[in-house]
């Protein structure tokens, strides 16, 4: 599979502000708002807007977000902007596409009201949402070259794409991308608010369009959608201190590999060596054992203190063998996010993750709105044992957990990144790196990747990775019994991460993948 990414992060550096996106109009979308002494959450509210126009296949209005946010004295919050389940539940399996996995509303709206709140009472924040969107209303009116990132999906997904209802025609490889219909759909959210999208004419025209399609979500659904305001799960590593959101979302997982790499000795293996990835991929089999067990907190129990219980990770970290590679069959789950992150003049931070789950959700446009829905629902189960299962109202398992790192109790680092199950994979690799090796954000950025388990195109649960570990690093983990699967150097599989780094005099470093579209920005 042929790389759509770029040979090198792009890199920025400050005193100021600054701010990473995987698209360059979003992240510029966001830079304006810093310039004119908006805030870090201002900011990624104005940026993940215009990226919900330029990152169709990713992430839009149909879908949810996940922010973590701090203040420059490390006051860290969550808001889970996480969609739920509809009142009634079709039986049967779920489908991957289609109206049939629309079993989710879409909560990403809702959390720029909620957060722009805090921003407001807490920031003293100014900028009103309807001033956050003319980026986003103009590139959807006015068009804007296809990226390379929406090029690449379109034409893998190509042989689905007329089984899609409303998709055809609207979205392309190729040339300059127009959505006027979206265009008017966030002029009426300017114009009226965010609960517009639930409660408002929009939200009428949402009910009917998705109802049209076949989906069971209802107006009163629309309606019951709400971001949730949560405190952060934390775990020590070295001398800092991770904080990731909590369940739902798989941020316990993270927390969870890098507990385990806290009792190993990262920072004596060379980061290009066999030892060093065979203990990464390895602590991530630990972790990985226990996300069967993460659910929706609200319908089962929070399983949080238990999975980082500081004894329970030192017996994963003492259960690996330093030269041999534990069996892997664990199950597979697929998803495509975009990572944003912001630092502000006044060294507050925030980090956003936004998604339709799969590249391009369900293939479903909803009506007129030029809303393309998530097929987040496809994350349930259907087996009445799973922790997972769904239900009425339930939120799902959310593979979304973008990340703070505090160090002497201030922001150190902003990152997370595109994924799915590559998220705490590339997220305990960047760390690693960051923190062990003391690489800086383009570095680490830049080094091989690697993917445990199963994916879209390669059903085997091997251990990819990116070619360019080189062929001795390669070896060595096949001896050690990884079943190996080379991929391309800066492969799509590899995840879009971006990181922003403070240091400790206050100089600001980061910069966003060579595998995306964007970069950082700079102030």
């Amino acid at each position: 599979m042929s790389s759509p990414g770029k040979q090198g992060a792009e890199p920025g550096t400050s005193s100021g502000a600054m701010i990473v996106t995987p698209h360059w109009l979003a992240s510029e979308a966001g830079a304006k708002v810093l310039r004119r002494g908006g805030n870090a959450i201002e900011a990624l509210v104005a940026a993940g807007a215009a990226l919900a126009v330029a990152y169709p296949h990713f992430c839009g209005l149909g879908g949810d977000a996940v922010w973590m946010v701090s203040d420059e004295a490390g006051k860290a919050q969550t808001f889970l902007g996480i969609g739920q389940a509809a009142s009634i539940i079709p039986d049967g399996d779920i489908p991957l596409r289609g109206a049939g996995s629309t079993l989710t509303t879409a909560c990403l709206v809702d959390s720029w009201q909620t957060v722009l709140a805090y921003s407001a009472t807490e920031w003293s924040g100014s900028e009103s949402l309807s001033g956050l969107l003319d980026d986003a209303i103009a590139l959807a009116e006015d068009g804007f070259e296809v990226s390379r990132s929406q090029a690449f999906w379109y034409d893998f997904r190509r042989g689905e794409l007329e089984r899609w209802p409303g998709f055809t025609g609207l979205f392309q490889a190729s040339g300059i991308q127009r959505q006027p219909a979206l265009g008017k759909t966030f002029q009426a959210i300017a114009r009226h608010g965010s609960r517009e999208f639930y409660e408002g004419a929009l939200a009428r025209r949402i009910a009917t369009g998705l109802a049209e399609a076949g989906s069971p979500l209802s107006a009163a659904d629309l309606a019951a959608t709400r971001t949730e305001m949560a405190a952060p799960i934390k775990q020590n590593y070295r001398d800092t201190v991770l904080l990731a959101p909590p369940p739902p979302t798989q941020g316990i997982t993270t927390l969870g590999i890098m507990g385990v790499l806290d009792h190993l000795p990262m920072a004596d293996f060379p980061p290009d060596s066999a030892s060093f990835y065979h203990r990464l991929v390895e602590a991530v089999k630990q972790a990985f054992l226990d996300r069967h067990s993460i659910a929706d907190p609200r319908y089962s129990d929070d399983v949080s203190s238990k999975l980082l219980e500081p004894g329970r990770l030192a017996t994963k970290a003492a259960a690996i063998d330093p030269g041999r590679a534990l069996p892997w069959p664990e199950p597979y789950r697929h998803g495509d996010t975009a990572l944003l992150a912001a630092v502000d003049d006044r060294g507050r931070c925030a980090s956003l993750l936004q998604s339709l789950y799969f590249d391009w959700g369900s293939g479903v446009v909803v009506g007129d709105t030029g809303i393309l829905w998530q097929n987040r629902g496809a994350a349930f189960s259907v087996d009445c044992a799973s922790a997972n299962v769904i239900r009425p109202g339930k939120r799902p398992f959310y593979t979304l957990n973008p990340g703070l790192a505090l160090r002497d109790g201030r922001p150190h680092l902003v990152y997370g990144t595109q994924g799915a199950d590559g998220q705490p994979q590339t997220l305990s690799l960047l760390l690693s790196l960051l923190i062990d090796h003391g690489l800086d954000p383009s570095e680490a950025l830049s080094r091989p990747r690697f993917l445990l388990g199963r994916t879209f195109s390669d059903s085997r649960d091997s251990l990819k990775i990116e070619e360019n570990a080189g062929p001795e690093t390669v070896a060595a983990l096949a001896a050690m019994g990884h079943e190996i699967s080379t991929i391309n150097s800066f492969s799509p599989l590899g995840g879009q991460a971006g990181i922003i780094r403070i240091t400790q005099d206050g100089a600001i470093d980061g910069a966003h993948d060579p595998r995306s579209d964007g970069g950082a920005i700079s102030l």
